[in-house]
């Protein structure tokens, strides 16, 4: 008799070129290169922080524009680009409460619905925690050391997920 295939998937493992570098010999060891990437990291800081404020000036300034009228027509898409980079290199450079703000932030942009036009105050309330995260006092802070601002935002950005599924209300 003919044995039936099996509906399990076989895994297996697959080493890519990538793994094949890593593994060889010669190198740096792995303490050496953490302690080199962290050394880069504190000297660009202060290029970082340059960047940021002009980041947040800019998102300020956007919605500054939205509300009085004579923003572009794709400013959504534009506050969205500002808030990927800065949820893409906060925690790098050590900024892990800016990285989840604006994640939760990217989070309510990325909804598809796109009626944020009417609700203007979700995301004006989140560029102002962007930059209370900014203040040297909470620079340092992770979400879990401020349960009411990142509990509140989390619940703005599943009001969002929740009531704005995309159709007409």
């Amino acid at each position: 008799m003919t044995e039936t295939p099996s509906r399990e998937g076989r895994t297996f493992p697959v080493e890519t070129s990538f793994q094949k570098l890593a593994r060889r010999p010669g190198g740096l060891p792995r303490s050496q290169a953490i302690e080199a990437a962290q050394a880069k990291i504190d000297e660009t800081k202060p290029e970082f922080e340059t960047w940021l404020d002009r980041e947040l000036q800019d998102l300020v300034d956007l919605m500054s524009a939205v509300r009085d009228g004579s923003a572009k027509p794709h400013w959504v898409e534009e506050l969205s680009s500002h808030c990927r980079q800065l949820r893409d290199i906060g925690t790098t450079m050590g900024y892990t409460l800016l990285t989840f703000i604006a994640n939760n932030l990217c989070d309510i942009l990325e909804n598809p619905s796109r009626g944020l036009e009417g609700n203007l105050e979700m995301i004006t309330c989140h560029i102002d925690a962007l930059l209370l995260a900014r203040q040297a006092q909470y620079r340092d802070l992770r979400p879990d050391q401020l349960p009411e601002l990142t509990g509140g935002l989390r619940r703005v950005a599943e009001y969002v997920r929740t009531n704005f599924d995309g159709t007409a209300r």
